[in-house]
Formats: C-alpha cells, structure tokens, sequence
C-alpha cells in the first residue's frame, strides 16, 4: 500500500451506524483497488456518547478526532435524548467537534441526475442534470458575532446580535471556493447584501481583491441574497460553486437541498483546519433505524468527498460514479421509490454501490 490513512468512525445515532457500515464496504473497496489502506478508530458521538460517557462529544473523542486525518459521521440525536438542554444535547456534541477541529467551511453539493429529476419538487426540466456546490463560512457572521444579548421589559424589551466578519475570515472561506471551483467548471458566484450591509460590502470587496489577486481564471459574479434565492428556484443550473456567510449559506444550502427531492441524497463536510468531517445531511431517523430502510447513499457520497480531499481524487469520482450508476439502474430505498423502481434495502443498496464503483475504477 503506497499510502495509509487513520480514519475516526462515529457511527452516532439512529441509522448512523447502519449507513457507516455501508460507507466503509464502498470505502475498503476502492482503497484496496486503488492501492491505498483506511485504518477506522470508532468512537461513539450524540446520544450514544451520552449514554455511555455522560458527554455527547468527549474529549478523547476529539483528541482521537485531532490524530486521525479525516472524521466520518453517520448522524446523532434522536427522541430519546429531547429532553436534554445545553451542553448536554446531541447536536451541542457537533458544534464541539467543529470547532475543535476549525472547521470554518461547509461544504454541500447537490447534484441531480436525470434519473431523479422526476423526484425534485420543481419541474424536471428544471433540474435534470443539476450539479451546484454551496461553500458556506461556518464559525463566523451573526450565529457568533458579539456583541449578543436581550434587555428590557414589556414592550420596551429588545434583543440583538451582531454581524462581523474580518478580511481573514472572509479571504479564507473564499479560498476554499475558488479551489474548488479550479475542479469543477470554474465559476464563482458570491451571496452577499452589499447593498445594505456594510459586512456585506467588506465580503464583496475582499473577494472582488482576492480573486483579482490569486484566483484570476476563476470567473466570479456576485449575487443579493434574495435574489440567489429566486434565481435557486427559477433557474438552478445557472450555479457552479456558490460562496456565502453563514447565515445566508445557511438559508441557500438548506434550499438546494430539496431541489432533488430527497436529503438522503445529500453529503457534506466541514472542513479548514487539518481534520474533515464529512456527514450526510439526513437527520438520524430513528423511526426507520434497524429495519434496512435506511438510504445510504449520502453517507457513501460523504465518504467519496473524504477521498477528495485526502488527494484520492480517481477514487472518489468513482464512487460518484458508482451512485449514479445504480440510481440510474433503478434500484431505489424507500424515500426515493416510485412506481417502475426496484426497491432495495440498505445492505443491497451497499452492494450494487460497491459492485459499481468497482466497474468504474
């Protein structure tokens, strides 16, 4: 083997742990034929964590965390934990993690092939062949800024936060833009309110002097915040790589993601500092867990961003590929099936995965 890579596995809650397993068969697979070895530490997270450690993410988890070179995440909480508050919830175990390991963008691609296009709730046409990438800044803009607070009383209470970014924080999220844009069709489109914010007209020109400076080639436009969530239904393929902060990458990638109609077709990743986390963007789906109902497909695709972003580039399009092929086989889990599919479970839907990304390599 001419490479090795330490993976942390946290299967965490619900269908997690059976949508890893998945992800790990496709993963063995192509590292075996593509010459490279993934060795998995597994660490509990969410609610597991909770119930085993008092702690949805413990620190040894994170130190484990920080001496691996990528963290793959199956999906954490669940009606069993609802109760909790604070620190203790299962989500708190995500935010923890994320800043631990400086994750300060998001990535989200959204891609529709025709073979679903049938599935998005906008017209097919619209859709078909749909192929966008959100980068969102992830630890910065109003979800963080101080000053923060709530005072008064009666009609006289207000509340209020705050809205900053810094020159470096923006230069670094675009960075990741623009890099990524190198490796698909070469677009940029930033989402700002440079007509209102003044935040919002220090993004504009900092990415307008960074792109001037470095990233040339690339070609950039800018977007208003309402008017990319207009053009996002009206004409979505218009959008290579989209760049935006937190909150307004927050509203623009949770709507890309009903474009194809289902979030089980949805990876992610948080990334920026030396350690990834890569996650589907399902939620952990409790009612289905255990029964092989569960659609593996975002997980598996989530695996194939890890790969992109450990170099192994040949692999992971292949694992794309391998998804494609088997949706457009016909073969369905049941949030996608229709009349005409072949529904699988998701063992069988690891397999046919795992067989095709194979013939793809």
């Amino acid at each position: 083997m001419s490479k090795t890579y330490n993976i942390t596995l946290l299967p965490g809650d619900g269908i997690g742990p059976e949508v890893i397993t998945e992800s790990v068969k496709v993963l063995d697979a192509v590292a075996e034929k593509a010459g490279f070895e993934l060795k998995y530490t597994t660490c509990n997270a969410g609610g597991a964590a909770i119930d085993a450690h008092n702690d949805p993410m413990p620190d040894s988890v994170v130190e484990t965390c920080k001496a691996s070179n990528a963290v793959l995440l199956g999906a954490v909480g669940g009606p069993k934990w609802d109760a909790l508050t604070g620190a203790m919830r299962p989500e708190s175990g995500l935010l923890k993690i994320r800043k631990e390991l400086g994750a300060f963008a998001n990535l989200r691609p959204v891609t529709v092939p025709e073979s679903l296009a049938e599935n998005s709730p906008l017209r097919p046409e619209t859709v078909a062949g749909l192929d966008l990438f959100t980068v969102r800044e992830l630890t910065g803009g109003i979800y963080f800024g101080e000053p923060r607070g709530t005072e008064g009383e009666g009609d006289d209470r207000k509340s209020w936060n705050t809205m900053v970014y810094s020159v470096g924080e923006i230069k670094r999220v675009a960075r990741v833009a623009f890099e990524w844009a190198r490796k698909r069709r070469n677009k940029v489109t930033s989402v700002d309110k440079a007509n209102v914010l003044d935040v919002s007209r220090l993004w504009r020109d900092t990415v307008i002097e960074l792109h001037q400076a470095e990233y040339s080639d690339v070609e950039l436009d800018h977007l208003y915040i309402d008017n990319a969530a207009m053009q996002m239904v009206i004409n979505p393929r218009q959008f290579d790589v989209i760049l935006t902060g937190n909150i307004f990458g927050d509203i623009l990638s949770d709507t890309s993601a009903t474009l194809g109609g289902s979030l089980g077709l949805l990876p992610s990743a948080s990334v920026g500092g030396p350690v990834g986390i890569f996650e589907p963007v399902h939620g952990s789906a409790p009612d289905i867990a255990g029964q092989g109902k569960a659609n593996p497909f975002a997980m598996i695709l989530s695996a194939g961003m890890m790969l992109d972003t450990l170099g192994e580039d040949a692999a992971a399009n292949a694992i794309r590929a391998g998804v494609k092929q088997v949706l457009d086989d016909g073969y369905r889990s049941g949030d996608l099936w229709r009349e005409g599919n072949k529904l699988a479970s998701t063992t069988e839907l690891g397999d046919l995965v795992k067989t095709a990304t194979l013939a793809a390599m």
